[in-house]
């Protein structure tokens, strides 16, 4: 049995397989995009040489070929759909996830209940032209009840009180620690959300150095500081 109220410091794969089937009632996560996969004449390449390797790119390239990047997101969906009630899937059509979660959505298509649009309310220019500017993401919303239609069958809201467009604009990041912060687990926000809220969690971050960041304002949390 894994346990509960802990990160754990390892791929979210190896924790996954600890936990048993429909024991997590929401899941949310935001995987890495493959930012860094480029296109070269017409065919999918890494990232251009004269592109830096900046610090969001630190511990990692971002840039699997597609069918593995593909693979990866199959396993992981998956996975939470055997262990998870309902799944909260975030993702960003760019260069090098757009063939692999078009076909995540056609693989999953009756275990999506909907998809919620992230509005950021404005986008960072293209890298070329003839490229639009991305001003949303996507949040799969994932259930494995075997169930058509788009009902949530393990959701507690009420009819009309939730709509499948977020306008949440992107601030300025306060954190400077992690260069990519979302408000979900690899800055240690969801389980601070969780603990605030009475609710018990389960996270996963592979990188230590967020693992452990994530830890250290957990216990702030905890101990009332925050």
């Amino acid at each position: 049995m894994i346990d509960i109220n802990k990160i754990y410091n390892e791929d979210c794969l190896e924790t996954l397989k600890k936990i048993p089937d429909n024991f997590i009632d929401l899941v949310i996560t935001s995987p890495p995009y493959n930012m860094r996969t480029r296109i070269r004449n017409g065919q999918y390449t890494t990232r251009e040489k004269s592109e830096h390797f900046s610090k969001k790119y630190k511990f990692f390239d971002d840039a699997l070929p597609i069918n593995e990047f593909y693979e990866f997101h199959k396993k992981v969906i998956s996975e939470l759909l055997r262990t998870s009630k309902i799944i909260c899937y975030n993702f960003q059509i760019v260069t090098g996830s757009k063939e692999a979660f078009f076909r995540i959505i056609g693989d999953f298509n009756k275990d999506i209940k909907d998809i919620i649009i992230w509005d950021k309310g404005h986008g960072q220019p293209a890298m070329h032209e003839r490229i639009l500017n991305s001003c949303y993401e996507f949040i799969l919303i994932l259930e494995g009840d075997k169930k058509c239609g788009r009902m949530i069958q393990n959701a507690v809201f009420k009819r009309g009180e939730m709509n499948n467009i977020l306008r949440i604009s992107r601030n300025k990041q306060k954190d400077k620690s992690h260069n990519a912060v979302f408000p979900f687990m690899g800055s240690g926000t969801t389980a601070i959300v969780a603990i605030s809220n009475n609710r018990k969690y389960i996270g996963s971050e592979i990188i230590k150095e967020y693992f452990e960041m994530a830890e250290y304002k957990i216990s702030k949390t905890r101990n009332g500081n925050e």
